[in-house]
């Protein structure tokens, strides 16, 4: 049976006026994705390696947004949506490692084009069932044409396989609702653990690596 909260619908005329919203938030969007651009680029272009690997973008859509709201208990409004919903626009950076996501985050909180306004690091701070990564909600002003509006915008750090650990997450979460069952819980934590453990393995194997080509040393004198 359909959960009852994908069935959930703006009415027509809340509907028209979540359209319009939705335009401030795709060029709120734009603008942070124009700045990841430009860093993607530099690091593409001036740097030995790039620490990005790719960068993925979405518009949540007025199903997702009612939806939402109606999970939490909201006016199923346009106005409800801007107010209490901070991830309509979202970005997710995928890195290398995950000791490349600090360095990303310091960069992002440097620039004029947007404010960061709340910051949860999942890194340090491991959620429960496992789920590792770096959320900001940076604010974006869409300038005089808007009115001097701003607009949130979510952006999420993680490495590929936190990344691919929190897509099954999502997909099982979402067969049983939000309740999974404990054995199956279980695994996604001892899966969550592993990852982590092979991420840091991974950055080890390539630190390593970066000595030999500097020093041109034989790994058995590093004592690896």
């Amino acid at each position: 049976m359909e959960k009852d909260y994908l069935k959930t619908r703006f009415e027509l005329e809340e509907f028209e006026k979540l359209k319009k919203k939705l335009v401030r938030y795709e060029c709120a969007l734009d603008v942070v994705r124009t700045q990841l651009s430009n860093l993607n680029t530099y690091y593409n272009n001036f740097e030995a390696i790039n620490p990005i690997e790719h960068i993925k973008h979405r518009l949540k859509s007025p199903e997702s947004i009612a939806g939402k709201l109606k999970k939490k208990d909201l006016p199923v409004t346009a106005d409800a949506a801007d107010e209490h919903l901070s991830d309509i626009a979202g970005i997710r950076i995928i890195c290398s490692y995950a000791k490349n996501i600090y360095e990303i985050v310091e960069i992002i909180k440097s620039q004029e084009a947007f404010t960061v306004v709340s910051e949860k690091d999942y890194l340090r701070n491991v959620k429960k069932t496992g789920y590792r990564s770096y959320h900001m909600i940076v604010e974006v002003n869409l300038g005089h044409l808007f009115s001097e509006q701003t607009c949130r915008v979510e952006i999420q750090l993680r490495t590929s396989a936190m990344d691919f650990w929190a897509t099954l997450e999502h997909k099982v979460r979402y067969k049983y609702d939000g309740q999974i069952p404990e054995q199956l819980s279980g695994e996604l934590q001892n899966c969550a653990e592993q990852i982590h453990a092979l991420d840091e393995r991974m950055y080890l194997i390539h630190k390593v690596v970066d000595m030999i080509n500097q020093s041109e040393v034989d790994i058995e004198q590093i004592g690896y």
